[in-house]
Order: structure tokens, then sequence, then C-alpha cells
């Protein structure tokens, strides 16, 4: 990865782009500092340290912490998630959608624009919900309709102004853009949080057992994150061979390919549903001043694997099933078994030893749903080391197995990004040559 990185500022096309998504990232960071006009910053906080569960933790660690500050970025990108996750799952239910996202470039372009549509219409929800529903609890300094109006207009502005970030990083830095811009957000928080391990595990104790402290929560880190990355880079090649045809006089094709399944198909989604659905319950509680009601404790994380409560640790085993069934759910519209083996047939193609058609698409399926389960099960593994370790010892952290999924995922999509645009610009260099 260093290597890379070093290979790539000795490129000029390459380290301008580097140093124009920095800039953008220094942006993003500055904006995650700067307050609404007319909003009490110490309100969040203190709202915070009164929840007995966790429902905002993930939100504000995708936010860098402005949320918690209700920054002019407080609502972040996760409109523009939110409205990309529908997005997808539109293409699959509606038949126009699906026929713009097959259409090439041009129709991948609507669809860009719906979305960014979408993303506004779901800020300026998010952000009248906030103004008003905590308006008048604290959060302005005075509650009236200009206040109000103020921060609608600013927390969607700097929603869109994120997603016009991100799509410029896009095409004018390395790539990638709106996940750079949450990798950096969660990245912001990391230090705060490595404070909290101190302050809980290490300040105050004997040498000893400061050094086995760091040791314990070093190993742990460590360990989390090589899960993480051989989930995100474990695939299972389903070899495909194209059978041989004549044109005009030469035998043409004969060539051996493969298809690659990644072992986590569905990536991060299924920790976000079901997380965002086990939540959701307990964010409607909090508004409504029933947080400390029992059953909320069941749903809330912090509760889980706490040696002195374990029936809250039911709350777990829903969470699990939750992840499983995601899992499986959202890879069924993603990836469709019975298409895959219809263009293969079309273009020639077979898997040795199967035979084209249905065969095809029934073998594909049931190795798609072992390839499914193994990787949930990896999903499940990563998000829980935080639980189990939050739950057992108190290690209260806001980055979790979600977040390191994203923070890996995004790092190893991006080197992958840079790499091609060496590849490329060799290439180019070698053709003018």
């Amino acid at each position: 990865m260093l290597k890379t990185l070093k290979n790539a500022f000795k490129i000029k096309d390459i380290r301008t782009k580097i140093l124009y998504t920095f800039l953008m990232l220094v942006v993003v960071r500055i904006g995650s500092q700067l307050p609404i006009p007319g909003v009490n910053r110490s309100y969040f906080s203190e709202w915070f340290a009164q929840q007995s569960g966790d429902a905002f933790n993930f939100f504000n660690a995708v936010t860098g912490g402005s949320f918690m500050e209700m920054s002019i970025f407080a609502l972040n990108i996760t409109p523009y998630i939110t409205s990309s996750i529908i997005m997808q799952l539109l293409t699959i239910v509606i038949p126009k959608l699906e026929e713009m996202h097959k259409d090439g470039e041009d129709g991948r372009k609507k669809i860009a624009a719906i979305t960014r549509y979408v993303t506004v219409a779901l800020a300026l929800v998010q952000s009248v919900a906030m103004a008003v529903g905590f308006g008048n609890k604290g959060l302005l300094q005075e509650f009236n309709a200009l206040n109000v109006i103020t921060v609608v207009v600013t927390l969607t502005a700097g929603s869109a102004m994120l997603m016009w970030i991100g799509e410029r990083i896009t095409e004018k830095g390395v790539g990638n853009g709106i996940s750079i811009v949450l990798l950096i957000n969660i990245v912001s928080r990391i230090p705060a949080d490595l404070a909290t391990l101190y302050e809980a595990f290490v300040k105050g104790k004997t040498l000893a057992y400061g050094i086995l402290a760091v040791l314990i929560i070093a190993a742990v880190i460590i360990l989390t994150v090589l899960l993480t990355v051989v989930l995100q880079g474990g695939e299972r090649k389903i070899s495909v061979q194209y059978a041989k045809k004549m044109q005009g006089r030469k035998m043409v094709g004969g060539q051996s390919t493969h298809i690659p399944l990644k072992v986590n198909t569905a990536g991060v989604i299924p920790i976000i549903f079901a997380s965002s659905l086990m939540q959701f319950p307990v964010v409607i509680a909090s508004l409504i001043g029933k947080s400390g009601s029992e059953w909320v404790k069941y749903l809330s994380t912090s509760n889980w694997c706490n040696p002195n409560n374990l029936k809250y640790s039911i709350g777990l085993i829903v969470y699990i099933v939750l992840v499983v069934f995601f899992a499986f759910f959202y890879t069924s519209i993603t990836f469709n078994p019975l298409e895959v083996a219809n263009n293969l047939k079309k273009a020639g193609g077979f898997i040795p030893g199967i035979r084209p058609g249905t065969p095809t698409s029934d073998y594909l399926t049931r190795i798609l749903n072992n390839i499914i389960f193994i990787g949930a099960v990896g999903l499940i593994i990563v998000a829980a080391i935080p639980i189990f370790f939050n739950g057992v010892f108190g290690a209260n952290v806001t980055f979790g197995g979600t977040s390191l999924i994203i923070i890996v995922g995004v790092v190893l999509e991006t080197m992958k990004q840079i790499e091609s645009q060496m590849l490329v610009r060799y290439y180019k260099g070698f053709l003018n040559d």
C-alpha cells in the first residue's frame, strides 16, 4: 500500500488527483466544525449522555461527530446513502428504472440525477423532523419560524454540498468520492475512541496492568481488521468455458474465464439494515421520553453480552437472525442466477460439468447460498467482537465492526483505483511512444 502511494506521487496527474482529494476532505472536516446559527450546540451532548441505548452512536460516527456537534454537515452524506439504497432496490422493482440501468452510460446518468433529487428530498424531511422535533425541547435557542427555517435550509444545503464534494472527488480526484467522505468521517472519530479506551483501561492503573490492557486492545483491533480484510477480499471463482465457433475461416472462442462470487456479497448492507431496524424503536422511544423502558434494553447493543444481565442478550440473537436474513435478501435482488445462466447460454459459455440453462442456474443458486451464509457469519463475527468487549469490559467506542468493514473496504477499493489509474497511464505512454 505504501509502495503504491509512493509510486503514485511520482506521477504528476495522479499526484494532482490525490492533493485535490485531500483539499476536498479538509473542506469536509472544516464544515463539520461550523455551527448552525441559532442552535444550542450543548443540547445534543447533554441529550446523548442521558440516553440508555446507543441508537445514534453509529450515525454520529459516520457523520464524523458533526451530528452531535450540530454543525452545518450534521446530516452529512447519510441521505445520499439512503437514497442510493432506495434507488438500487427500486431498480429491481420498477421496470422503467431497470431499463435505465441497462441502458448504458446515459441510463446510469439519469438514475444518478434521480438519486440526487431523492437525496435532497430526504435531507429536507430529516432536517424538518429534527428542527421541529428537537427545536421546542432545547435544540434551538429560540423556537420560532426563522430559526426553524434556518436549520432546515442549512442542514439540507450541507447534505447537498457533501454530495457535490463526493461527486467532484469521483470525477477529479482518486474516485469513490462518497465512500472516501464516509471514510474520513469514521476515521476522524478513532482518536476520541482510543482516548476513551485509554481513560477506561490504562489511566490510573498499574504499569503492568496498563501494558497488558494496551496489548489486548491492540490485539483485538488487529484481529478484527485482519478478519475484515479476509472477509472483504474472499471470493469463490466459478470456472466458465466458452465453446469454439467458426467466424469466417477461423475458429474462435474456446477461452476459459471465471465468475467471481464475493464471500461478502452484500457488503455492509445487512449490518446497516439490521441495526437500523432494531434501533428505530429505540429512537422513537427516546423521542417520546420512554428510553428507560424495559423492552428498550433488549434492543440496545450496550446491554448485550453483559454478564450481570444476560437476558438482554436475546436482542443479539434477534440481531444475528436479521443480519443473515438481510444478507440473503439483498443478494437475491442484486444477483440473479437465472439471468447469469441465460447470458452464459447466449454467449456460448458453460460451467464445466453443468448443463446450460436451468441446471446452471440451480448450481449457481446453491453455491451462492453457501457463500452468502459464510459471508453473513463473517459479518456477524466482525460486528460481534466490539459488542462483546463493550458488554463484558465496558469498552464503549463508536467505531465497531460496521465501521471497520467500511474503512477496510474503502481503503482497499481506493488503492485498486489508484493502481488502475497508474496502469492506464503506463498503457497510454506505451501507445504514445
